[in-house]
């Protein structure tokens, strides 16, 4: 039990650190990487995670551009009821891709990674007989994947603030801090997205002041 205990701890951690972060790096270009690794490296890292890093880049700087906007996929949750926000991510996978095959000018690298995660959900399910764990750890990264649009969407943006400083919540305190890894920056990024996700703390603390004369007031969690 123990074992299943830390294998899913494990799948749960490593979405939180590709979508969330590395991948999330990737996507704006932040560590300044060689664009042909830069590429491979968003393509693997996502794919490993049964999802397309290329689709994903071209949903979420539509976001960046236009949220709250009807386009907004990856936004749309936000405006949304909590129960309509936890379901949004059931289907918003496929979306995106469809989305992104829409709006790309360079198809290849997104029909490519649905080749892919359709490749390896097969062998996953072909390997059953042998081992249930390919398909166990495939079940767990879509399902995780399903609560995208609450997490990220969801819980920071409020699609009825009047400007880009009251569209994104500011968050606070050492008890989310520690919940969220260092990473409930996201009215910082939305401010600043090219800064890669380990100096997020740094431009907060460097916000602050702007933050406290502008009259925002953070969320915490207790402290």
């Amino acid at each position: 039990m123990a074992l299943w205990i830390g294998s899913i701890a494990c799948t749960m951690l490593l979405t939180f650190l590709t979508y969330g972060s590395i991948s999330h790096d990737l996507v704006h270009g932040t560590l300044r990487l060689p664009r042909a690794l830069n590429e491979t490296l968003l393509c693997a890292i996502e794919l490993v995670s049964f999802r397309s890093g290329h689709a994903y880049r071209i949903v979420h700087l539509n976001h960046h551009a236009h949220f709250p906007a009807a386009d907004d996929l990856e936004g749309a949750a936000a405006g949304m009821t909590l129960v309509a926000g936890l379901l949004d991510g059931v289907t918003l996978q496929p979306r995106l891709w469809m989305f992104a095959l829409r709006h790309s000018r360079d198809r290849s690298w997104i029909v490519g990674e649905a080749v892919g995660v359709l490749v390896l959900v097969i062998a996953s399910v072909v390997a059953i007989p042998w081992t249930i764990s390919p398909v166990i750890y495939a079940a767990l990264m879509i399902l995780g994947s399903w609560l995208f649009p609450f997490i990220t969407s969801f819980i920071p943006h409020d699609p009825k603030g009047a400007t880009e400083l009251t569209r994104t919540r500011l968050f606070r305190g050492r008890v989310l801090s520690i919940v969220a890894l260092e990473h409930l920056y996201h009215l910082e990024h939305h401010l600043y997205p090219q800064v890669p996700h380990h100096h997020w703390p740094e431009l907060a603390r460097r916000l602050d002041p702007h933050f406290e004369r502008v009259g925002l007031r953070p969320l915490r969690l207790f402290f």
